[in-house]
């Protein structure tokens, strides 16, 4: 596409005007991937078996298209490329995931890969060779399959094996790598996993669901802890848990407090035992009230003891935030149900909805309302007093292949205008980073779904990766660190 048809790209619609267009020096521009979605190499070498290798081997109609990720981007023998497309969008920061089962083949540390040491050590070097600073995600939802087998993130002995992954890994490349996250996600790995949307693909959000939340958090304090002792003095790295935090906005005033509410089912039972101590206590009150009724003799959420809470809280150096979509908020009326995690919560009697004015997307649920992120940055600052925020996942799905993708220069152009609104409200945002780097396997979605800046053909046994025009004006913004004014068109060659 020349330079002049993209002279049109579009007159953003807010109303609010940025001063200061300018990103600070310090402020890192990057782009996103997880083991899963772009490695393939399902099983090279020694690798052990993961819950998605296992789940979409058995039950492939499990995705839309019928694909998996045995090859997916391959990634694992192109990673190569990846650091030069990385380079070539003139990126700060590249985020991508450890593959449990790679590293530790059975998921314990007695065996130590050493083609998936390797593999993610030339990924690290390769990065830092390009100036770029790897920021490393330990676990981004592929559980060793034998861990599963031994009750997965429902035993609470997978807290110790965490922790002894966790070890490994720093071990191995704590002198290299300076931003840590333990999960990606939890409210993933737990309620989707446990109501048949994700692996494991159980239907038991009463008991096995509830008993991760807690068994995660150990799990990352416990990670968290073994840096602090045995790193932190050495390499100062930061640590950090991302979570995906939908911004909730009530229908009506009459909706406040059960919107308050599923801030707190949402975002906070696995932000607030971390920044503030133990669970949030309206929540806590109304799951144990529910579970009475239901005749549980005790709580589903498990308690933290006094040691616990302690243990736990100030586990996180920064926040790291996923941010897509922001939905309304409606109390359920007689013979409602809402759908969790995505359509409302039948827990605190809540249903979702999206207002007309959000841009909408193929996906019914998926709606940007860019400004969201501002409050949003405001209400973590407000709530948990932090001291960094890291939006460490934005973007756009879209169906079309096309390599002209107007609509997603746009959500980052919106999201990064509210990063810099942000920062001019004194909210320290120390990055942003694009999900994704380049096309991937978008999980039930498969192929379908494109988030990339990267396209890639899916087809070809090389997987050619081509830069979108999102691609291009995101470099434009790496390389002149500022946006143009609104109602400005971007010429960004």
């Amino acid at each position: 596409m020349s330079c002049d048809s993209v002279v049109v790209f579009v007159v953003l619609v807010s109303t609010v005007s940025c001063q200061n267009l300018t990103f600070p020096d310090w402020f890192m521009f990057g782009a996103a991937t997880s083991s899963y979605q772009i490695e393939g190499g399902w099983n090279a070498s020694d690798k052990g078996e993961s819950t998605w290798d296992r789940a979409l081997h058995t039950h492939p109609e499990i995705v839309g298209d019928g694909s998996n990720g045995d090859v997916a981007c391959d990634s694992y023998h192109l990673w190569r490329r990846d650091v030069e497309m990385c380079a070539e969008l003139g990126l700060d920061m590249y985020r991508f995931s450890i593959s449990w089962p790679r590293l530790l083949p059975t998921g314990f540390s007695n065996k130590i890969s050493e083609d998936g040491k390797n593999y993610y050590s030339n990924l690290i070097d390769g990065l830092l060779e390009k100036g770029i600073e790897p920021v490393v995600t330990m676990y981004h939802w592929d559980l060793p399959q034998y861990l599963q087998d031994l009750g997965g993130w429902a035993n609470p002995l997978i807290s110790d094996w965490f922790a002894d992954y966790a070890s490994v890994v720093y071990y191995l490349y704590a002198d290299r790598v300076k931003y840590w996250i333990t999960f990606n996600e939890p409210i993933v790995t737990c309620d989707s996993g446990y109501t048949k949307q994700s692996t494991p693909y159980l239907d038991d959000l009463n008991t096995g669901g509830f008993l991760c939340n807690k068994n995660l958090l150990m799990a990352h304090a416990k990670a968290y802890r073994i840096y602090e002792e045995e790193y932190k003095l050495k390499y100062n790295g930061k640590i950090s848990l991302a979570n995906i935090f939908v911004w909730f906005e009530p229908e009506t005033p009459d909706d406040a407090n059960v919107t308050e509410l599923m801030f707190q089912l949402y975002e906070g039972r696995f932000a607030h035992p971390i920044y503030l101590g133990g669970w949030p206590p309206e929540l806590e009150k109304v799951l144990a009230e529910n579970g009475k009724r239901e005749g549980y003799k005790y709580p589903r959420l498990p308690p933290f003891t006094p040691e616990e809470v302690e243990f736990v809280r100030g586990t996180a150096d920064y926040y790291a935030l996923n941010h897509y979509i922001t939905r309304q908020i409606r109390q359920v009326g007689p013979g409602e149900a809402g759908s969790w995690p995505f359509y409302g919560s039948n827990e605190i009697g809540a249903t979702m909805l999206n207002d007309p004015s959000w841009t909408p997307t193929f996906i019914d649920w998926f709606t940007l309302n860019p400004k969201a992120l501002r409050t949003q940055l405001h209400w973590i600052n407000d709530t948990y007093g932090v001291n960094e925020v890291m939006v460490t996942e934005n973007g756009l799905p879209l169906l079309s292949r096309d390599l002209y993708d107007v609509e997603r220069m746009e959500c980052i152009r919106d999201h990064l205008e509210q990063i810099l609104l942000a920062i001019n409200d004194g909210i320290h945002v120390i990055g942003y980073t694009a999900w994704s780097l380049l096309d991937n396997f978008e999980w039930a979605a498969g192929y379908a779904s494109t988030f990339g800046l990267y396209a890639v053909n899916f087809t070809d046994p090389q997987r050619t990766r081509t830069p979108r025009e999102s691609a291009r004006y995101y470099s434009s913004v790496t390389r002149t660190r500022s946006l143009l004014p609104r109602k400005t068109d971007l010429n960004y060659e």
